[in-house]
Formats: C-alpha cells, sequence, structure tokens
C-alpha cells in the first residue's frame, strides 16, 4: 500500500504540471521528513551524487553532438552512404538507418540522432514519393539507435546508478545495436518491395561514391577515434566525451568550415540548457532514490517477486509492461534513474545480469522515446518535418514492434549483449 500511494503520489503531481526533477525529489523530501529521517539526507545526496566524475561526460557528448549538428555533419554523413546503398530496394531508407547508426556510434544522444539525419532524409525520401507516416516513424526510431549504440548518455546514467563499469555497458550495446540496425534495414527494403512507391535511385558511379566518401572522412574519423579510444582502454568515456567535443570543434571549425559563431554559441546555449536539465533529474531522482532505499522499497519488492513471480520470462514480461506504461509518461532518464534503485536488486535476485538488465532497460526506454505523449524523438521529428503529432506516431508501430522482437531476441540469447564485454 505504501508503494501504491508513493507511485499515485508521484503520478498525481506530474499530471498536475510539476517538473519531473522537483517531482521526485520533493516527494523523496516529504518521504524523509514524514518517515522520520533527517531532510539534511536530502543535500548530502544531491551533492554526493553530482560531484561524479563520470557525469562530466554528459555535457561533453552533449556538446559534441549539438556542434556535429550545427555543423551540418549529418549531410556528409548520409550523402556517404547514400551513395553507397541508394540504389537498392528502399535504399534511401537503408541509408537513413546506417546514417542513424554511425552518427549514434559519435554523439550518445538519441534526439541529436532523429534531428541531425531528419533534417537531410526527410525531404530527400519524400521527394522520391516514400510514405510519409514510413519516412516520420523511419526516422524517430532510427533516432533511437543513439542511446543503444555506443556511447550512450542513458548507458553512462544506468552505470552511474548501478555502480557498475560504463565501458562493459558500452561493449554490451554492440551486437544489440547492429541487430535492431539490422532489423529497420531488412523491414525497410521489405516495405519498399510490397509498397513499390517510392523512385528508385541510380547506381551512384564509382567516382561519386569516392568523393562522397572523402567528404564524410571527417566524420568517419571522429567515430572511430572515439570508438578505438573506448574500446582499447586509451581513454575513459568522460575522456573520450572531452576528446570527442574537441575534435568535433576541429573537424566542423577548420577542417570543413561549417560552424559559424552563431552555431557554436547555439550549439553551447542548447547542450547547457540540455545538461541542466538532466542534471536536476538526477539530483532529484537521487534524493527519491534515497527515500525509498530507507524505506526498503527495494527489499520489499524483490521479496514480493519472489514469492509471488515463477520464472524469470514473468518477471521480464512484467517489466516491459511496466515500462512501457511508464513511457507515456516519463522521459528516458526519469524511467533509469527511478526504476533502476527498484527492478535492478529483484533481477539481480533472480539470476539476471546487471550489465544484461542494464541493455534490456535502455532498449524498452528506446521505446518510451517513440510512443506518445512525451515520446521526444516524436517531437523532434514533427518540429523537423513540420506536420502534426500524430501522423508522425501513426509511423513508429512497425518499429516499436521490431524493438520488442529484440527484446525477445536478446532474452532468449543473452550472449547477444554479455560476449563481448566477458570475452573483451
Amino acid at each position: 500500500m505504501i508503494i501504491l500511494a508513493i507511485l499515485a503520489i508521484l503520478f498525481a503531481l506530474l499530471l498536475i504540471g510539476v517538473p519531473v526533477a522537483f517531482a521526485l525529489g520533493g516527494l523523496g523530501l516529504g518521504m524523509l521528513v514524514f518517515g522520520g529521517f533527517s531532510p539534511l539526507m536530502a543535500p548530502q545526496s544531491i551533492l554526493s551524487t553530482l560531484d561524479g566524475f563520470i557525469l562530466l561526460a554528459v555535457p561533453l557528448f552533449l556538446l559534441m553532438s549539438n556542434v556535429l549538428l550545427k555543423g551540418g555533419v549529418g549531410r556528409d554523413l548520409f550523402g556517404a552512404v547514400q551513395a553507397w546503398v541508394g540504389h537498392w530496394p528502399g535504399g534511401l531508407a537503408v541509408a537513413t538507418i546506417l546514417s542513424c547508426g554511425l552518427f549514434a556510434a559519435i554523439s550518445g544522444s538519441s534526439v541529436a540522432t532523429a534531428a541531425t539525419i531528419g533534417t537531410v532524409a526527410i525531404p530527400e525520401m519524400v521527394s522520391r514519393g516514400y510514405d510519409r507516416r514510413f519516412v516520420y516513424g523511419l526516422l524517430a526510431a532510427g533516432g533511437t539507435l543513439g542511446i543503444l549504440i555506443p556511447p550512450s548518455i542513458p548507458m553512462i546514467v544506468f552505470g552511474f546508478v548501478a555502480e557498475e563499469s560504463v565501458i562493459a555497458l558500452f561493449l554490451a550495446g554492440i551486437g544489440p545495436g547492429l541487430l535492431l540496425v539490422g532489423m529497420f534495414v531488412i523491414y525497410s527494403m521489405i516495405y519498399a518491395r510490397v509498397s513499390d512507391s517510392y523512385t528508385p535511385m541510380p547506381k551512384a558511379s564509382w567516382s561519386d561514391r569516392g568523393e562522397a566518401s572523402l567528404r564524410a572522412l571527417p566524420s568517419l574519423a571522429l567515430a572511430l577515434l572515439i570508438v578505438v579510444g573506448l574500446y582499447s582502454g586509451a581513454f575513459t568515456p568522460t575522456e573520450a566525451s572531452a576528446v570527442g567535443f574537441a575534435a568535433a570543434l576541429v573537424i566542423t571549425g577548420l577542417v570543413l568550415r561549417s560552424l559559424t559563431w552563431r552555431g557554436f554559441w547555439e550549439a553551447v546555449r542548447d547542450s547547457a540548457v540540455t545538461t541542466a536539465a538532466i542534471l536536476l533529474i538526477i539530483a532529484g531522482a537521487k534524493v527519491f532514490g534515497k527515500a525509498i532505499a530507507l524505506y526498503r522499497i527495494p527489499q520489499d519488492i524483490s521479496a514480493f517477486i519472489a514469492a509471488n513471480i515463477d520464472g524469470s520470462l514473468t518477471f521480464i514480461l512484467l517489466v516491459s509492461a511496466v515500462l512501457l506504461i511508464m513511457g507515456l509518461v516519463f522521459e528516458t532518464l526519469s524511467m533509469i534513474l527511478i526504476m533502476t534503485p527498484v527492478l535492478l536488486p529483484a533481477a539481480m535476485a533472480l539470476g539476471f545480469d546487471p550489465i544484461w538488465f542494464g541493455i534490456f532497460m535502455v532498449i524498452m526506454v528506446e521505446c518510451a522515446l517513440i510512443t506518445p505523449p512525451v515520446g521526444l524523438n516524436l517531437y523532434v521529428i514533427q518540429a523537423v518535418a513540420r506536420v502534426s503529432l500524430s501522423q508522425v506516431a501513426r509511423g513508429v508501430w512497425p518499429f516499436l514492434l521490431l524493438m520488442l522482437l529484440c527484446v525477445a531476441v536478446l532474452f532468449a540469447w543473452p550472449d547477444l549483449a554479455l560476449y563481448i564485454p566477458f570475452k573483451w
């Protein structure tokens, strides 16, 4: 009853318009006072949270992705991929997904991925006769790859909350990320074959391919720098984000000369606003997490699950349903920050590896990015395409089903996520 009352109060606060950070922090503080604990635990929790070195990676990855966005890197990246696969069935759709995957390996942000590739791909696909709902759904879903293919800001936050290795989480995201890219590509090609409502592109010449690849080479070099640096152990995630930001400035400001001073300051401003929002949510969630820990809610939930839920499959189905429902109200980081302290102990009690569970949670919160009414990627594509939210939302359902299928494959074959980090 206490758990239900806490959830009811939290949802009530959100429904009346209280920002997520203040709803979580205020409710956590109220629980501390009501439970007879010292309210000074709240500022202590906040200070001990925000001084974490790993959290420095969040603003730096945001800065890097926003600099690349303002510098128009997505145009060159999309052009290069399009030159190689544009003549395939549904070639522009395939190029869009592959471009999202490549940009995801740089940015760590789903919103930046959707906005960067969407700005270039939407006009091109619409002009070639692709169904608009398919285009909008493809871009909204393709943007979610930004938080599954490492580096990933939500993985950094999960690793921070769960006290697990961020590098291990990054490595674990490679397999599921490539699987999801493959699913999206195959579906796009099948859709193009069945619908036959688009204008195919001619095959690019080798000289055109070489020229397009040369323009995209700096962006690909940045992705390679981050990936090799992270997985070779040369960089920590925070160091990788700093190196990536510096390299993004060099590429867009000196090599491509596509970043203006105005674009740079807009990138700084947007990154500062987003970072402030994220850190406020983290601070509020930490107070809330401290309160539920003192109330022994995670232990009570683990005991309830052990007594009433028979088997890991039932647990995963239940958690998936809960996360899908929460995705209608909460955005990505809020779900991770609220649910990780509650669900992770129960998952580990049932024998789930915490790294595997982190990847599972990231894929499920990916679904929240494309489910109305709070799906951030829906609003990004709506703003880029200047269409109604309902048009975008109607196009995402096939891709949402593919993401849930990816979760099913991950459950049936855990080594999809665990093989690389355990063998690395």
